[in-house]
C-alpha cells in the first residue's frame, strides 16, 4: 500500500489522538506500517542522493560506509561488525553532563547502580576476579566496550578490569565526554592496556579543553577517536574548529545517527522523523548531516577515517551478532524502543511539503475515510 501523504497525515492525526491504551486493529496497523515505510523510502532516496556525491566512499561488505584510509577505520567497530561480537561492560551509573541527545535524558538521577565492586558483563553481574572463570568457560569476545554512563566519574576503578581483559588478549575501547580527563588518569588507562578511547565531542560542544584532552590521550593510548551523535549544531561547531581537532592526533570519527527514545524525543519535537525498519526512530537531519560531513572530509582529504555509524549499520550489527550467537537465518534483536508507535512524532514530516513521497496510490476499499477500519 503506497499511501499518499494526504491520507497518511489524516490517519496519523487520528492515531495520535487515540488513548494510549487503545490498540490498533490489523487494518489500522497495516496503514501505520505503510506510512512508516513511505517515509523511510523517501528518506532513503534523499540519503542515496547525498551518498552519490561522496568521492571515494568505501563499504565494509555492505554493512557500513566510510571515507579515509582503511588502516584508520576504528578496530572497535571491526570487532562489533565483523568479529565475534562486542560485549558491553557497564559500571558507572552517573554523568557530569546533561545532553539533550542522551538516552537517559531527564532521568539520569534514576539510573540504578551496578553494585559495589561489580561489573555488568553480558547482562550479568561479576566481580573482577570472576573473569578468569569467564575466559575459561565462555567464548572470548573479540572486543569489549566500556559504556554507561560517564566512566571518568569513577575512572580509578577501571584499570584493574582493563588489565585483566588486556592480559586475555581482548581489544578494549571506552567512551567518554572528555571533560574529566587528566594526564594521570589517561596514563593509568594506557598502562592498564586500553586500546581505544572515543570522545563524544557533541557533549561538550567541541570544548577547547576536550580537544586538548584528546591530544593528551593520543600521546598515550594507541587509538583515539571521536564518536558523537550528528546534529547541525555539532557539524557547525566542528567545522569551525576543524584544524585544531584534526591535528589533535585522532585517527577516526564515528558519525553516529541520533536515535530517540521516550526520554530524549521531547527535545527534538517538531523535527522531521523517520523510522528504520520499524526500529530506531531518528530525525532525518542526523544521517543527512553525516553524509554531508563525509563529503567534506573526502573532498578535503582529512587525515582520519570518517565512519557512517548509521541506523542501517546498527541494523547490520544486530543481525551479525545474532549469527555469531548461532541464531537462525535472519534472527535479530532489532526493534522499536517505544511501547507504542509515537504517531505524533511523524506529523511534522507528513505535513512538510518539501518532503514528498516517491510514489502514491489511492487507498484500497476498506481503508478509505468512512470505511470501518479495525
Amino acid at each position: 500500500m503506497k499511501i499518499s501523504k494526504r491520507d497518511a497525515l489524516m490517519w496519523f492525526r487520528f492515531f495520535a489522538a487515540l488513548e494510549e491504551d487503545e490498540p490498533l486493529g490489523p487494518k489500522q496497523t497495516e496503514i501505520a506500517y505503510a506510512v512508516l515505510r513511505q517515509i523511510e523510502r523517501a528518506e532513503e532516496k534523499r540519503q542515496k542522493d547525498l551518498m552519490d556525491k561522496i568521492p571515494g566512499l568505501k563499504s565494509l561488505d555492505g554493512m557500513t560506509y566510510y571515507v579515509g584510509e582503511d588502516s584508520r577505520f576504528p578496530r572497535g567497530c571491526l570487532s562489533c561488525l565483523k568479529g565475534t561480537g562486542l560485549s558491553a561492560v557497564r559500571r558507572t551509573n552517573r554523568c557530569n553532563l546533561n545532553c539533550p541527545f542522551c538516552y537517559d535524558h531527564g532521568c539520569l538521577d534514576e539510573q540504578m547502580p551496578v553494585g559495589e565492586d561489580m561489573w555488568e558483563i553480558g547482562g550479568c553481574k561479576y566481580c573482577p576476579e570472576d573473569l578468569d572463570m569467564l575466559f575459561a568457560v565462555g567464548r572470548k569476545p573479540s572486543g569489549v566496550a566500556y559504556v554507561y554512563l560517564e566512566p571518568f566519574m569513577e575512572i580509578e576503578k577501571y584499570p584493574e578490569i582493563i588489565r585483566r581483559f588486556h592480559n586475555a588478549g581482548v581489544y578494549q575501547h571506552m567512551y567518554t565526554n572528555g571533560t574529566l580527563c587528566t594526564r594521570e588518569n589517561l596514563k593509568a588507562l594506557a598502562d592498564a592496556g586500553l586500546d581505544e578511547l572515543r570522545f563524544n565531542l557533541g557533549a561538550s560542544a567541541c570544548a577547547d579543553r576536550v580537544i586538548e584532552n584528546m591530544a593528551m590521550a593520543a600521546e598515550m593510548i594507541p587509538r583515539v577517536g571521536i564518536e558523537t551523535p550528528m546534529t547541525p549544531e555539532l557539524m557547525e561547531t566542528f567545522l569551525a574548529k576543524k584544524d585544531r581537532i584534526l591535528s589533535s592526533g585522532v585517527s577516526f570519527m564515528n558519525c553516529a545517527e541520533l536515535h530517540l527514545n521516550e526520554n530524549n524525543l521531547p527535545n527534538y519535537e517538531g523535527e522531521n522523523m523517520y523510522m528504520t525498519r520499524l526500529g530506531y526512530l531518528s530525525p532525518v537531519f542526523s544521517r543527512e548531516c553525516t553524509l554531508r560531513f563525509m563529503r567534506i572530509a573526502a573532498e578535503e582529504k582529512w587525515p582520519i577515517a570518517v565512519h557512517d555509524c548509521s541506523n542501517r549499520t546498527k541494523f547490520a550489527r544486530d543481525a551479525h551478532q545474532k549469527a555469531q550467537e548461532g541464531g537462525w537465518f535472519g534472527a535479530s534483536s532489532w526493534g522499536m524502543e517505544f511501547g507504542r508507535l509515537p504517531f505524533a512524532a511523524f506529523l511534522p514530516v507528513l505535513a512538510d511539503p518539501s518532503f514528498p513521497f516517491l510514489e502514491e496510490e489511492e487507498l484500497p476499499p476498506g481503508f478509505r475515510p468512512g470505511d470501518i477500519v479495525i
